[in-house]
């Protein structure tokens, strides 16, 4: 099988030397013949996953892929305080190339597309802070484990982002209008929330997680799914969002960000309104964007919704919205981020047709033999 070579090594990344170092510290692999397991370990930066990290990730499942002994793997990550918090956003903007970070989304859009389409069965324990790229890790998989200290968001829209690693795929794919309500706000679900949402296929507490975890160690693909629902728990009610529903489908349905925000405003409960200063402080040009994504994903396949946030990530990077998103939000921390336009409304069509148009450099599958 064929696995092209690693962009870590592309000329001026990183000396073979530094490499090595991050390679055996950041992301650990423990194979007990059935059962792989994946450990993401930048605790300090709550497991955010690099392109070291993917790279890694990405050749090990290719590697495991071709085991025909192995039959199930699990990533989990490490500490108790998130699974993965996002892609290293400030390092991928900190270089002001836009290679760089082009490199990095095409790299993990490709490991993200593998996991969805992966052979074995693939469990996620979501235990922590679970947000972006950590969302492209696990949602994508058979089997995704949330406990009651899982939180989950995509709040790439206050970063001058969007939701990617297959966002528009499965948010598109969540009871509606939830799924646009979820990717245009980054409001954070917690603990049984997942499952409710259906974004966890399965609920337990963290006390129960190390006995579950060395269960799965000693699986195989014919009884991971009863030792899964063995260390299962029943998802506490009510569902957060319960009280809010009716609000959420009318509002999240208009068919634009203006309109949703209309219906906001008019509804004017508090909860609406605190919507709506939430979305005036986000980036009008990822608003529209993650609008517009999520509009046209339920009649793309899942590989063509990878292509399609590729082609928006490379305007919205060369935009530099993003990196005035981070820089204000991530690095200076000001919360005080320069939008351009500043105002939904100043958002024109011809803006928006940039971010879908066809790319010299399209994403594509790892291609595997």
């Amino acid at each position: 099988m064929a696995y092209r070579v690693p962009s870590l090594l592309r000329p001026g990344f990183l000396s073979l030397h530094h490499l090595t170092r991050a390679m055996s510290s950041e992301v650990h692999f423990q194979d007990s013949g059935r059962v792989g397991l994946i450990t993401l370990d930048r605790q300090r930066a709550l497991n955010a996953i690099n392109e070291n990290m993917v790279q890694q990730i990405s050749g090990k499942l290719v590697e495991w892929r071709g085991r025909e002994d192995l039959e199930v793997v699990c990533i989990e990550g490490a500490g108790t305080k998130a699974f993965c918090a996002g892609g290293d956003v400030v390092s991928i903007t900190k270089e002001q190339v836009e290679s760089v970070a082009l490199n990095f989304f095409h790299d993990e859009f490709q490991m993200n597309h593998m996991i969805g389409t992966y052979p074995k069965v693939y469990v996620a324990l979501i235990h922590g802070i679970t947000m972006g790229g950590g969302v492209g890790l696990s949602v994508h998989g058979k089997y995704r484990v949330a406990t009651d200290k899982s939180l989950y968001a995509m709040p790439e829209t206050a970063i001058g982002y969007f939701p990617d690693v297959g966002g528009s795929y499965f948010l598109s794919r969540l009871p509606q209008p939830y799924g646009m309500f979820l990717g245009l706000t980054g409001h954070r679900l917690r603990g049984a929330d997942l499952k409710h949402m259906g974004i966890a296929t399965h609920y337990t507490t963290a006390e129960k997680l190390p006995a579950l975890k060395a269960d799965i160690l000693t699986s195989d693909r014919s009884s991971i799914g009863d030792i899964l629902q063995k260390h299962e728990v029943e998802a506490p009610a009510p569902f957060s969002l319960d009280p809010h529903e009716s609000l959420i489908k009318h509002c999240f349905s208009a068919d634009s960000v203006a309109g949703i925000l209309s219906r906001l405003e008019q509804d004017g409960s508090d909860f609406a309104l605190k919507l709506v200063k939430s979305l005036q402080r986000m980036s009008p040009r990822s608003l529209v964007i993650t609008h517009r994504l999520l509009s046209i994903a339920p009649s793309k396949s899942y590989e063509e919704c990878f292509a399609m946030e590729f082609r928006a990530a490379h305007q919205i990077v060369r935009s530099g919205e993003f990196t005035e998103g981070v820089r204000a939000l991530l690095v200076d921390k000001d919360n005080a981020p320069v939008w351009n336009p500043a105002k939904i409304e100043e958002v024109t069509e011809e803006m928006v047709e940039e971010y879908f148009k066809e790319r010299t450099r399209a994403w594509e599958p790892l291609k595997l033999d």
